[in-house]
C-alpha cells in the first residue's frame, strides 16, 4: 500500500501561520456592542443592563461573552498630569474599573473603544501618540478587548507600511502590558498586513440596517479597489466585499464584517436570517448590536441559532467560499472539522425561487467520489421537531432538522425573496451504511431522499498527518483522495486527515 507524499498533503494547507500570537480569538469573538443601537447615548447602567441580559437570556451560554463599550465613554480631556485616558464622570460615576469588575463578576469580559488618530469618530480624544499610556490604563481597568478605529489619522495612511506602523504601535503596547487584550482594528484594506498584528479587522465601511439598499455614502463596489470605504453599507454589499477575502482569515485572525443589526427593525425576518447566516459562515465576529433588554422572540430565535453559532465557532476557522453567482442566486460552501460541509444558497431577488443544489457544485474542488457519495442532510433554520422556527424562548427544540439522505442533488429547495437556506451535509461512509440509513429514514417517515442509488461502495483508508500549520479551508489531495477534516489542538498545531480509496493505494 502506498501513501501520498506528505508534501502533497501539506499542499492543501496554507503556509505556516504568520499571525498575532496573543492566544486570543482562536474562533471569532462573540458579544455585544453599544454603538448600533445606543450610539453615544451610553452610561454605566446601559452597560451593566446589557451584561445582565446576556446572562438572563442564556446568550452567554451560547458564547456571547464580550460586553463592548464603543465611542463616547471619554471625559472631555485626558488627565492633565499623566495624560492617561479618563472616563466621563457623568456617564460612569463609579469609574471604569467598577464597570469592569461588575461585568467580570457575571462571568463575562469587557471591551473598550479608541482610535488610531488624534480624535475618535465621535470627536473624543484618540490614542495616536499615546498608545503605551492608554494600553497601560486599559490593563489597569482589566479591559479584555480593544476596538481600534481609524478617524482623524492625520494622513498617516495611504500605503500598507504607514498604516501598519500606526496600528502596530497599539498592538505592541497592548502586548507589553502582559494582559491578554483582544485587538480588533478598523482600517481600509488591512487584510494583507493586519493578521500579524491584530485578531480581527474590518473589511468595509460601517454597516447599515438594510438588506441591499444602495447608498452613495458606501461608494465602493470592489473591495480590492476601494478608495473610500464610507458608511451606510447594506448587508449584501458587505457580503460581496467578503467573497474574495476568506483566504485571509483563520484561527486568531478574522475578517470582521461589522456588528450585527439583527433586531434593530430595518429588515424583515428573512433578511435578518440571511444577515446572521452569512456572518456566521464567513467566520465574522458575531457582535450583537440590538437592545438586549427588549428583544422579541423573533430576534432571539435568530441570534440564538446554536447550529449557525457552532459553524461560526468551528475550530477549523475557514470562511465559506462563494461557488457561483447566477442571477439572484448565490451558492456558498464551507468545510467543518467533523467531516461535515455547510451549504448556503441566497436569493437576493424579489421573487421566490424553486431550485436544486448540485452536489457536484458543492464539492467542485473535491474528488469524483466526494461528488458521488450519499450525505445526511440537515436544515439549519428548521427546528428538529418541526415547530415554529421563530418561537424564540418558547422553542420546544433546537435547530438542525434532519431531512434524510441526499445524493447527487439537494432537490426541491424553495427560497423566498431575500432568504438564505442553510444546510449541513454529513458524510456517510460506504454503501451499506447508506442503505441502512435509508431504511431507518423510511421507517421514521423521513422522505427527503430523492436519489436512492449508491454508485460508489469503495472502502476508504484513513491516514493522519500533523504539522505546525493553520488551516484556512479544505482542498483536494491529487486524484486519489480528498482532505475532508481537520482538528485544531495545541495552539497552532493542526491534525489533518486524508481519505484514500483502497483501490487507489
Amino acid at each position: 500500500m502506498k501513501m501520498l507524499p506528505l508534501s502533497i498533503l501539506l499542499s492543501c494547507l496554507v503556509g505556516k501561520a504568520l499571525a498575532l500570537e496573543n492566544g486570543l480569538a482562536r474562533t471569532p469573538q462573540m458579544g455585544w456592542n453599544t454603538w448600533n443601537y445606543f450610539s453615544c447615548g451610553i452610561s454605566e447602567d446601559t452597560i451593566l443592563s446589557a451584561a445582565q441580559a446576556l446572562v438572563d437570556t442564556g446568550l452567554k451560554k451560547l458564547g456571547y461573552e464580550y460586553v463592548l463599550i464603543d465611542d463616547c465613554w471619554h471625559a472631555p480631556t485626558r488627565n492633565a498630569t499623566t495624560n492617561a485616558p479618563v472616563v466621563d464622570p457623568e456617564r460612569f460615576p463609579n469609574g471604569m474599573k467598577h464597570v469592569s469588575d461588575a461585568v467580570h463578576k457575571l462571568g463575562l469580559k469587557i471591551g473598550i473603544y479608541s482610535d488610531a488618530g488624534t480624535r475618535t469618530c465621535a470627536n473624543r480624544f484618540g490614542s495616536l501618540g499615546y498608545e503605551e499610556i492608554d494600553a497601560k490604563q486599559y490593563a489597569e481597568w482589566e479591559i479584555d478587548y480593544l476596538k481600534y478605529d481609524n478617524c482623524y489619522n492625520e494622513g498617516l495612511s495611504g500605503t500598507p507600511t504607514i498604516s501598519r506602523n500606526r496600528y502596530l504601535a497599539m498592538s505592541e503596547a497592548l502586548n507589553k502590558t502582559g494582559r491578554p487584550i483582544l485587538y480588533s482594528m478598523w482600517e481600509d484594506g488591512p487584510w494583507n498586513w493586519a493578521p500579524t498584528i491584530a485578531n480581527s479587522w474590518r473589511i468595509s465601511g460601517d454597516i447599515h440596517d438594510s438588506f441591499n439598499r444602495f447608498d452613495e455614502r458606501c461608494p465602493c463596489t470592489d473591495v480590492l479597489d476601494c478608495k473610500l470605504a464610507g458608511y451606510h453599507c447594506a448587508v449584501m454589499r458587505i457580503v460581496d466585499f467578503a467573497a474574495p477575502l476568506g483566504q485571509k482569515g483563520g484561527p486568531g485572525h478574522f475578517n470582521d464584517l461589522d456588528m450585527l443589526e439583527v433586531g434593530n427593525g430595518g429588515m424583515t425576518y428573512d433578511e435578518y436570517v440571511t444577515h446572521f447566516s452569512m456572518w456566521a459562515i464567513l467566520k465574522s465576529p458575531l457582535i450583537l448590536g440590538n437592545d438586549l433588554t427588549a428583544m422579541d422572540d423573533e430576534t432571539f430565535s435568530i441570534i440564538s441559532n446554536e447550529q449557525l453559532i457552532s459553524i461560526n465557532q468551528d475550530p477549523m476557522g475557514g470562511a465559506a467560499n462563494r461557488i457561483w453567482k447566477n442571477g439572484d442566486l448565490q451558492l456558498w460552501v464551507g468545510w467543518l472539522v467533523e467531516w461535515e460541509t455547510v451549504v448556503a444558497i441566497i436569493n437576493t431577488g424579489d421573487k421566490a425561487v424553486d431550485t436544486s443544489i448540485s452536489i457536484a457544485d458543492v464539492f467542485v474542488d473535491g474528488s469524483e467520489n466526494s461528488r458521488k457519495n450519499p450525505y445526511k442532510l440537515y436544515d439549519l433554520w428548521q427546528r428538529q421537531d418541526g415547530s415554529d422556527p421563530r418561537s424564540g424562548r418558547k422553542a420546544t427544540a433546537g435547530y438542525g432538522k434532519y431531512e434524510g439522505v441526499v445524493q447527487g442533488h439537494i432537490n426541491k429547495v424553495h427560497i423566498k425573496p431575500h432568504q438564505t437556506r442553510v444546510f449541513k451535509l454529513g458524510v456517510i461512509w460506504g454503501a451499506e451504511a447508506a442503505r441502512k440509513q435509508r431504511q431507518e429514514d423510511a421507517a421514521a417517515g423521513i422522505g427527503m431522499d430523492q436519489n436512492p442509488s449508491v454508485e460508489d461502495s469503495s472502502s476508504w483508508t484513513l491516514f493522519g498527518i500533523s504539522a505546525p500549520y493553520f488551516f484556512i479551508g479544505a482542498g483536494v489531495i491529487g486524484v486519489t483522495g480528498i482532505l475532508v477534516g481537520v482538528s485544531l489542538f495545541d495552539g497552532a498545531r493542526l491534525k489533518g486527515y486524508a481519505l484514500l480509496r483502497s483501490d487507489k493505494v
